[in-house]
């Protein structure tokens, strides 16, 4: 029975971060940022979904070497 609900999450989690990626796309957002919290917390998509669009470029997540910033 549990494991009945542990595989309707994973499915569910797995949807929501697709769906997570795509709105952060369209909306200008930090798509992975949006989907790893939608991934974790499926939920975080409602919330996306309310967010306004951003202008301009879209930001860009800072890599986890220093070495490989670019001073701009």
């Amino acid at each position: 029975m549990a494991l009945k609900y542990i595989v309707i999450w994973g499915v569910l989690s797995i949807a929501a971060a697709i769906l997570a990626g795509i709105l952060a796309g369209v909306k200008n957002r930090n798509y992975s940022f949006w989907v790893a919290w939608s991934f974790v917390c499926p939920p975080m998509v409602l919330f996306l979904v309310f967010l306004p669009r951003l202008e301009g470029r879209r930001p860009r997540s800072a890599p986890l070497d220093p070495e490989d910033r670019i001073e701009t």
